[in-house]
Order: structure tokens, then C-alpha cells, then sequence
């Protein structure tokens, strides 16, 4: 055979796959639907969060954490019930990965040239009791370099083993099936692209002007989820989250459709956890759109009144960036797909943040001059650009104007001046002390206990209607489509299993196409900064055992 592993997918997972491979000394042919300039995949245009535990960043920022206490967040969190069959496998790639977070996994990305933002973010708070949802500590690391960052070095790697003849990349060529033999899947066939000069992220064209065969011991797919398929999204739809939404803004590039789920399928391999799934409730609409429906989702601190779409405020614990799947519940069981926050300048300028690359220049660019201007007056660049271009923004300098202009934006009276006002009036007598029965104004306080919280991304507790504040702020909020926690099951090995459990010879899966190992790691619900990290880890277990399998 001319290669000793073909991979399907460039990737974060393909590319690691790749590399480790080839450092190996084993030879690879990397297949790629899309033209080069999307090398990287989804991991280039994510804000290159990482779950790490125990960090030196961590320990420098005062916060006492173990690996104890991480899979104590990870089990309450991913809600384990299916472990006799669906959650077998993923349950102990779940356990892998913590320890993998927790040992290995910083110091390998510090020997490839990645390094980390100094203070670490606090995502998926929980709002439950110790057990429960949600991580207990910050442990969200932001590469320095966002999700190029984070690419950059496994790309490099890629190439320098082109140069040296150990892997051929071929891209705009379409996997359509899988060659098999005697059980084992030994190769792919499928359609050649025609060539493309697109940007990234945008839609490429699907003309096929020739076709191609590949041989190889062994196969690993590596092609991403189904975000962008809203059929596919809306037929999965659990009915604990309620109703699919019938309006929903996508977190990614076209082209992630899960067609490879599809044809792995075909030939033999077991997708579980079809029901799970990752969607923010925190979307707006790109106002500079690379793809189709493109959203961007809104990193927020917790200070921000959340409202549905009738103007009636979110009970506890469904506060800004505590509860992902738990208030993507509550919203659907409005009636509506959509909700609002409400909010100040003062909180805006602290605690909004866009997720992606492209959202955030400074720490993309690795910009320290332009870190360091996020203290200074005003909104960082790119939301003050959504609020003068986006159409999910109202601004007015009272809470009247304001709400006369949400009403304006969704073409009908649907939200009653008074009640808002009765509701924001409560919200502000409560910031009186320091001490409330209000659980998001003492969550508020408690986060600012925390120094990089109370530093970069929490607002003092202030009155909403007091002018001195203001500008007022509403923003319409969507469902934003992301992730697939479910997928192609495997054991610890990465091989793909077939509906029998038992592994197909041959052929291997890796990232999110595997639900980032074992075919749903995060079980329910994700603790934050675990994608990137799942397809670290999982494409780098998968070379692994495609080496062994060649020796």
C-alpha cells in the first residue's frame, strides 16, 4: 500500500492524528473536502479555551483545584445514565481526559510553543449544589493566540512532514465510501472537488471533476459534527429541551453537515448519544456574515438581567453563563426561540465577550498593547461594533425607549412597559447591601471574590436605571448551533465499533465525529474548554494506536 493511514478531516483532531503519526515515521495521506485555506477546521475560529486542572495559571490566580475535584464536576455534570451501553465507552474517556488534563496536556502544548493567557475564565458556573452541573473553580485557559494559536503548530508540523515525504495532503477530495475486505475497512473512494479560492468559512462548490481510490492498514475519521445540518439538529432534538427551535443562527461554517457520520454509518459503525448536543442560548447575528445564518455567541459575566421573550426575568439558576443546556430548556418552554438581556454600559464595557478568533484581534494578534486597552473607557472594539451595526441591539436612555425599541425589533408589542420596569426596580433595590436574597446579585458578589473575575470580567454591582450607568442596553438573543456530544463509538483505542461492539478492523475515529471519544465523553452537558481539548486528545489516542496497529 502506498500509505500506511489514511485521515479523513484536517481538522484539530486530523491534524494531530497526522503529525503524531508521521513522527512515528509512518506514512499519511490527509484527505480534506475543503480547500487548504480551512486547514485547522472549527479549532481556527474558536477563542481557544482549554479545561486544564491544577494549572500553574490556576495556582498563581489563587484558586485550589485537583483532579479530584474536576471529576467531581465532570460526573455531575455530564449526568452519566446509559453506562450499561451508550455512556460504556464514553464514561472512561471521560476519566482519561481529566487526567490527561490534569497531567500531561499542558506540557505537551508548552513543548509545541503554546502558551497561555494569565488569567483563567470561569465558565459553566452551575448555580447548583457542590455535586451538581457545572464547574466549581475557574479552570477556562485562553490560548495566547486564540484558536490560530492553538493550530499553528500542528499545521507547521504538517507541513515540515510533507516536505520530508511522510504525508501527502489532498485537499477538496470528497470521501463518498468506505473500501472493505473480509470486515476490514482497508481504504476510500470518492470525488474529486473542483479547486477553490474561497476565504475561510465560506460556502465552497460541490462540482465534482474527477474521482479517486486510496489504500491503507488503517482509517481514521476525523470530520467533525453536525452543526450546521438544522434537519439533522431539529430530528435529534431531545424532548427534554422542548421544542426544536424553528429559528436557529449557526456557530459554524456550512460544510459541517455530518455526511461522514453518515457513511461510517454505512459501513458498519454504531453512533450513540444521538440526542446530545451542545447549542449556545447566547447568539446574535453576525452583522459581517461569513457563512450562511453565521452567528456569534456572547461570552457574558453575570451580571446581565436575562428575560424570555415576554419580558418576564429567568428564575435561578438561569443566570448568564452558568447553565448552558438548562437554560436552552427554559427558553424553549417559552413558546419562543429567543430571549433578552438587559444590561448597562458600564456592564457591557466589563463583561462582554465575543467567542472566535476573529472576534478578538488582541489576543489573536498576541497583542499585548491591544490586551492591555480592554481597561480603558468604552466597549472593546468588536462588541461596540455589534452595537452600532448588529440588529440584536437596542440602546435608549430609558427603561421606556428601550422597551418601545425591543418591541420595535420583533414587529410587535409583545413586552409591557411596566412590567419590565416593576422587575429591573426589584433587581435595583436589592443592590442596596451586599447581602440579598437575590441569588444572581449574591452570585454576582461572589464572583468578584474571585480576582480575575473582579479584574477583567465582572462589573460592580450597580443599579441598572440609575443614569450615570447608562446608556440602557437590550440584546435579542438566539439559539446558536455548535456542537455534537454524541457520535461514533470507541473504546480507549479509538476504534470505531460496530453495533455488535466489537471493533472494526481498521478503521479509527477521533474528535468530534467520535463525540470527542467514545461516542459522548461529556455525557449531557459540556464543563467548557473540552472540545479543543477532546480532539487534542482524542486524535492524539487514535495515532497512537494506529502506530501500534502498523508495527
Amino acid at each position: 500500500m502506498e500509505y500506511d493511514t489514511i485521515v479523513i478531516g484536517a481538522g484539530l483532531a486530523g491534524l494531530v492524528a497526522t503529525t503524531e503519526i508521521a513522527r512515528e515515521g509512518k506514512s499519511v495521506l490527509l484527505l480534506e473536502q475543503e480547500g487548504e485555506q480551512s486547514l485547522g477546521g472549527q479549532a481556527w475560529w474558536s477563542f481557544g479555551g482549554l479545561f486544564l486542572v491544577d494549572s500553574p495559571e490556576q495556582r498563581r490566580m489563587g484558586i485550589k483545584d485537583s483532579k479530584e475535584l474536576a471529576w467531581q464536576d465532570w460526573l455531575g455534570t455530564a449526568g452519566f445514565d446509559r453506562e450499561d451501553d451508550e455512556d460504556y465507552w464514553g464514561k472512561k474517556w471521560a476519566e482519561s481526559y481529566v487526567d490527561f488534563a490534569t497531567e500531561e496536556k499542558r506540557t505537551w502544548l508548552y513543548e509545541k510553543g503554546i502558551r497561555i493567557f494569565p488569567v483563567v475564565g470561569w465558565a459553566e458556573r452551575g448555580g447548583y449544589l457542590a455535586e451538581g452541573h457545572g464547574n466549581s473553580v475557574p479552570r477556562f485557559h485562553i490560548t495566547w493566540g486564540t484558536g490560530p494559536g492553538i493550530v499553528a503548530p500542528f499545521v507547521r508540523d504538517l507541513y515540515n512532514y510533507i516536505e520530508t515525504g511522510l504525508v501527502a495532503y489532498l485537499s477538496r477530495h470528497q470521501v463518498d465510501q468506505f473500501i472493505t475486505e473480509n470486515g476490514a475497512v482497508t481504504g476510500v473512494a470518492g470525488s474529486i472537488l473542483k479547486p477553490t479560492t474561497i476565504k475561510r468559512g465560506e460556502e465552497s462548490s460541490r462540482k465534482i471533476i474527477g474521482d479517486f481510490i486510496y489504500e491503507a492498514e488503517a482509517v481514521i475519521v476525523s470530520s467533525g459534527g453536525i452543526g450546521a445540518n438544522f434537519d439533522l439538529i431539529r430530528k435529534n432534538w431531545p424532548e427534554r429541551l422542548g421544542t426544536a427551535p424553528q429559528s436557529m443562527i449557526s456557530g459554524v461554517p456550512k460544510h459541517v453537515d455530518g455526511r461522514m457520520l453518515v457513511l461510517t454509518e454505512m459501513a458498519g459503525g454504531r453512533i450513540v448519544n444521538r440526542d446530545r448536543m451542545w447549542h449556545y442560548t447566547e447568539g446574535i447575528k453576525n452583522w459581517n456574515p461569513i457563512w450562511e445564518n453565521h452567528g456569534i455567541r456572547i461570552l457574558p459575566g453575570p451580571s446581565s438581567m436575562w428575560f424570555d421573550a415576554e419580558g418576564n426575568r429567568f428564575l435561578s439558576p438561569n443566570f448568564p453563563g452558568f447553565d448552558t443546556l438548562g437554560t436552552l430548556r427554559t427558553i424553549m418552554a417559552t413558546g419562543y426561540d429567543y430571549s433578552w438581556f438587559i444590561l448597562t454600559q458600564d456592564i457591557i464595557e466589563k463583561e462582554f465577550a465575543l467567542s472566535g478568533s476573529e472576534q478578538n484581534p488582541d489576543l489573536t494578534e498576541k497583542s499585548v498593547r491591544k490586551v492591555l486597552q480592554r481597561v480603558l473607557p468604552g466597549a472593546p472594539g468588536p462588541v461596540q461594533a455589534f452595537i452600532d451595526n448588529g440588529e440584536d441591539f437596542v440602546v435608549a436612555d430609558n427603561i421606556d425607549n428601550l422597551v418601545i425599541g425591543m418591541n420595535e425589533l420583533v414587529g410587535e408589542k409583545r413586552i409591557d412597559i411596566e412590567k419590565v420596569r416593576r422587575q429591573v426596580e426589584a433587581r435595583d433595590r436589592a443592590i442596596k447591601n451586599k447581602f440579598t436574597k437575590d441569588l444572581q446579585i449574591t452570585a454576582m458578589h461572589g464572583a468578584r471574590h474571585y480576582l480575575g473575575d473582579k479584574v477583567i470580567r465582572t462589573a460592580k454591582p450597580h443599579k441598572l436605571l440609575d443614569p450615570k450607568n447608562g446608556p440602557l442596553i437590550a440584546v435579542r438573543l438566539h439559539v446558536l448551533s455548535r456542537k455534537t456530544l454524541g457520535g461514533l463509538q470507541t473504546d480507549l483505542s479509538a476504534r470505531v465499533l460496530g453495533v455488535d461492539g466489537d471493533p472494526i478492523d481498521g478503521l479509527f475515529a477521533a474528535g468530534e465525529v467520535a463525540g470527542f471519544g467514545g461516542g459522548g465523553m461529556h455525557g449531557y452537558r459540556s464543563l467548557e474548554g473540552t472540545f479543543l481539548g477532546g480532539c487534542l486528545f482524542s486524535g492524539k489516542i487514535a495515532a497512537r494506536s494506529v502506530v501500534e496497529k502498523l508495527r
